[in-house]
């Protein structure tokens, strides 16, 4: 499976910077007082459970920023897969750096590794159904790069980063603008050249008004798969279909097949669940300089 790049550090070090500060505050009283200034030593940051590997980079950037003489070496890289007691992280470094950094680390790790190990579920789930898995904006604030970058690993397609680089016109504008037929026509006339209108539907009719309009790109919401398969059965030359709302793992595949191409699950980055990763100091690595 392709992997993404990762997002530049410009655009999620201000959230690192942030989670150090709110744990550490004026100090790591418990490290301070038990760990001598001077012990260096080595960890193993592992996982406790089977996972898509997703974050690494981000964590060691936790650990290099409490000591940047930390060694850091990356069995796994992103998107691969570990299972109970295979490293994520071999950590060598100031010992007390290494405690105080834990706990951040170990929170982004078992975030992204957790999105990703979700969204790999999906993605296992429509195989062989044409369909692929598409993320959405219901993201953790502060998270949205990291969580995009994160579903991206587990093999889901990132649809549009915010409110900035894409038009998606929802029930709420359609209200406003009077149906859909007149909100298609407004979006269509002044989104900017090369954006992509996407508008939501809710009904087979709805389907055919936003084509008619203009629209060659659908978002079928709350859809059963029977309703699904009538609107592609009547508007899918014409429009790329992407189904969304109540999306479950039991579901997803017989929405797949109903044809649609596309499915987008908010539950990937709103609902995943943290995996279970842990960090082992190796007494026997330590050592006072």
């Amino acid at each position: 499976m392709h992997r993404p790049p990762l997002p530049p550090p410009q655009s999620w070090r201000r959230l690192i910077a942030l989670a150090l500060e709110e744990d550490i505050g004026p100090g790591d009283l418990t490290t301070n007082a038990v760990v001598p200034e001077g012990a260096v030593g080595e960890a193993v940051v592992e996982a406790r459970e089977p996972l898509v590997v997703c974050g690494g980079e981000v964590a060691a950037a936790v650990i290099r920023s409490l000591d940047s003489d930390t060694r850091i070496e990356q069995p796994r890289e992103d998107g691969s897969s570990a299972t109970h007691g295979d490293a994520l992280l071999e950590v060598r470094g100031n010992l007390r750096g290494l405690l105080v950094a834990e706990r951040t680390a170990l929170n982004v790790l078992q975030r992204m590794c957790g999105v990703a190990t979700h969204t790999r579920a999906y993605v296992d789930a429509v195989a062989d159904t044409g369909a692929r898995i598409v993320d959405t904006r219901k993201t953790l604030p502060g998270w949205r790069v990291l969580d995009k970058y994160a579903a991206a690993v587990g093999g889901a397609i990132n649809h549009r980063m915010g409110l900035f680089d894409g038009v998606l016109i929802k029930d709420n504008h359609v209200a406003l603008a009077g149906g859909v037929a007149a909100a298609v026509k407004a979006a269509l006339a002044a989104a900017p050249r090369g954006i992509r209108v996407q508008v939501e539907v809710e009904s087979e009719a709805d389907a055919v008004a936003a084509c008619d309009a203009g629209a060659d790109f659908l978002l079928l919401d709350n859809c059963t798969p029977d309703e699904l398969r009538a609107i592609v059965a009547n508007v899918g030359d014409r429009a790329l279909l992407e189904a969304s709302g109540g999306i479950t793992l039991e579901n997803v595949r017989a929405v797949a097949k109903s044809g649609v191409q596309r499915i987008s699950i908010g539950a990937l980055t709103h609902s995943a669940p943290a995996v279970d990763i842990s960090m082992e100091v190796r007494a026997r690595g330590a050592a006072t300089t």
